[in-house]
C-alpha cells in the first residue's frame, strides 16, 4: 500500500514539475493555440497593408495581423482563444470583408 502511494506522490510531483515547464515555455512564446480571422490574401505588399490599415481603423481595438508566405502576403486579424469567439466576430466584419474566413493559428496570450 505504501507503494502505491509513493507512486502517486512522485507522478502528482512530475506533473507539476511539467506543468511549470509547459507555463514557463508558454510565458516565452506569448502564444498559444487559437483562431483568427483571414481578411486578405495577395500577391501585393501595398494592397495588404492597406488592407490592415483599413482594418484598425475600423476596429482599433483588435489586432491586424500581416504575414508572408512565398509569393503571398496574408492579413489575418484577432486573438480569439475558441472557434465560438471567431465566428462572432467574422459575422460581424462580414459585410465589410465578405470573403473573410476562419484560420486556426497562434494567438497572443491574453493580458491580465
Amino acid at each position: 500500500m505504501a507503494e502505491a502511494q509513493y507512486s502517486v506522490a512522485s507522478q502528482d510531483s512530475l506533473v507539476k514539475v511539467l506543468m511549470s515547464r509547459h507555463i514557463a515555455i508558454s510565458q516565452v512564446k506569448r502564444s498559444m493555440p487559437g483562431y483568427r480571422v483571414q481578411i486578405y490574401f495577395g500577391s501585393q505588399r501595398a494592397k495588404a497593408t492597406e488592407v490592415k490599415t483599413e482594418f484598425l481603423q475600423l476596429f482599433p481595438k483588435t489586432g491586424a495581423y500581416l504575414s508572408y508566405q512565398q509569393p503571398n502576403f496574408k492579413i489575418r486579424v484577432g486573438d480569439f482563444k475558441t472557434r465560438l469567439e471567431a465566428m462572432k466576430f467574422l459575422k460581424e466584419i462580414q459585410s465589410v470583408y465578405g470573403g473573410a474566413f476562419l484560420v486556426k493559428d497562434d494567438v497572443k496570450l491574453p493580458t491580465n
